[in-house]
């Protein structure tokens, strides 16, 4: 894979629709019940409508022409979707998604296909055809499989998605709609959009491994616009996470609705700052992007078994002072980026990428891990069964340092705060990046003195890392609903950072 320049930060998750049905307004249409089967001799994954005989059947037929790692990925997804604009339901969906990836690895080199069609002829057509990059005596396929428990349970929910009502997420769409509307005056325009999905996930593995897991999902967003004296200014705010409806609570909402219109509002006193190199302060919680994207793909293990990375022959080595350490982890329990185990049944877990300064690992997939003889890392991830599992990120984040956020806002004479970002753009392998702040504050005399927007931030992600000259001890993961899109594929993930500053980047303002 050749990483070219990637954009970033796009406001919507990504998702697969096969099927749009106008159940979720009517309150009908087909239900499905996700709750874990009895996983017996006879009693196999009703939902799929497959047994142990027809795996068996179809991993023969998947490694006939050799393998040394082969798996099938089962996947049924639902997702509900509706948006308020004004009051009013504009649109509403309920889409389902459902199909079989198969998968077989000799070597460095993997043959890949799926299909819709779950039958035993279709699932071994498909397995022939990811068979044929395999040119070698056929491997033994399982005479059994056998269930693994789930290593956790990060993210049970007391009530499942497939039971709530339609009025449940309505009345919680409206309520947040209200409590923007009352902020201001100024507030001329609510919109918000809610999606939850149900995904569950059944894999088997050429060890003879089964494992099955409930992955939940959903997200509400608010969009404002305010009109002041003739101008007209637009923000917003999203909370996500691997949540029930029992998240949306009142206080949660009330939370959501005063960022958005603080976020809105404090753009018509905003103003550009001086353009040049300067000191930049990152926000604690959302400039985890900048982490995520300038510095964390280059650690996905893929990147450097390819020497595209800068990071591919700097393991043990400083990559940044000793106060910093960054962390790609699955555990936090509802988050985004947890996994209970990843897209090829290996147990989350948290991966500790720089360790007081030193580069201690990659992000492993099963395949990466082989290759460099190390563990997996539980990071092999996909967007569906339609792609393969890639080393991805999940839960990326800082540790806390040794300062507080108002002695690194002292230390600056003039220099910007970034506080949420918009897009931008990465050059994966060097870590090149320019980003656009949507909200910031200016910093003169160690004091913050006024908002700042239509900015942007060039520069590079690991000579960020090295320049990061405080970190504070407010490290906190950001609670929006971000997808990580490489190689075609989008994840869900979660990111964090505490305040920190960077001691120089160039910032794109006005001059003079």
């Amino acid at each position: 894979m050749t990483p070219s320049r990637r954009q970033v930060l796009r406001a919507a998750a990504a998702g697969a629709t096969l099927v749009s049905l106008p159940g979720f307004l009517a309150g009908c249409g087909p239900k499905v019940a996700l709750s874990t089967p009895t996983l017996g001799a006879n009693a196999h994954f009703a939902l799929f409508g497959v047994d142990a005989q027809g795996l068996a059947g179809v991993m023969a037929e998947l490694v006939s022409s050799g393998a040394d790692a082969a798996d099938l990925y089962f996947q049924y997804t639902r997702t509900n979707a509706a948006t308020l604009e004004d009051g009013v339901v504009s649109s509403a969906s309920t889409t389902v998604d459902q199909g079989v990836g198969l998968r077989v690895v000799v070597g460095d080199q993997t043959g890949y296909a799926y299909t819709e069609d779950l039958s035993v002829e279709a699932m071994k057509g498909a397995a022939r055809v990811a068979a044929s990059i395999a040119r070698g005596k056929a491997a033994l396929p399982p005479q059994a499989f056998t269930p693994v428990g789930q290593p956790a349970s990060r993210y049970t929910l007391a009530l499942p998605w497939s039971e709530v009502q339609l009025p449940q997420r309505l009345e919680r769409m409206e309520r947040l709609a209200a409590l923007a509307k009352a902020q201001d005056p100024a507030v001329e325009k609510v919109v918000v959009s809610w999606s939850d999905s149900e995904e569950r996930v059944l894999i088997a593995t050429l060890d003879g491994r089964l494992l099955e897991d409930l992955r939940p999902m959903s997200r509400v967003w608010c969009q404002v616009t305010a009109r002041r004296n003739g101008v007209t200014q637009s923000n917003s705010s999203n909370l996500a996470g691997r949540r029930g409806i029992d998240w949306y609570s009142d206080t949660n909402l009330a939370t959501l609705a005063k960022q958005a219109v603080d976020r809105t509002l404090v753009l018509f006193d905003a103003r550009r700052p001086p353009a040049g190199e300067m000191p930049v302060v990152l926000a604690a919680g959302a400039s985890g992007i900048l982490l995520h994207e300038a510095v964390g793909h280059g650690m996905e293990a893929d990147f450097n078994r390819k020497n595209v990375s800068i990071y591919a022959d700097m393991i043990g080595r400083r990559v940044a002072p000793e106060f910093v350490t960054v962390v790609d982890d699955g555990t936090p329990n509802h988050e985004r980026g947890a996994l209970n185990f990843d897209d090829e049944g290996t147990p989350a877990q948290r991966t500790v990428l720089v360790d007081r300064g030193i580069l201690a690992s990659y992000m492993h997939d099963r395949m990466s891990a082989k290759h460099y003889g190390v563990a997996p890392t539980g990071s092999g991830r996909r967007e569906s069964f339609r792609h393969p599992p890639l080393p991805r990120m999940r839960c990326t984040y800082m540790e806390n340092g040794p300062h507080s956020r108002e002695e690194i806002v002292a230390s600056v004479q003039n220099g910007i705060i970034a506080e949420t970002f918009t897009n931008g753009q990465v050059q994966i392998g060097a870590g090149d990046y320019t980003f656009y702040i949507k909200n910031g504050w200016l910093i003169e005399g160690g004091k913050i003195t006024a908002p700042i927007k239509d900015v942007n931030i060039i520069g590079n992600g690991p000579e960020a890392l090295r320049n990061v000259t405080m970190a504070a001890n407010d490290s906190q993961l950001d609670t929006g609903g971000w997808t990580c899109g490489k190689d075609g594929q989008g994840v869900p993930v979660s990111q964090g950072l505490p305040t920190i500053l960077v001691s120089r980047m160039t910032v794109g303002g006005v001059n003079g």
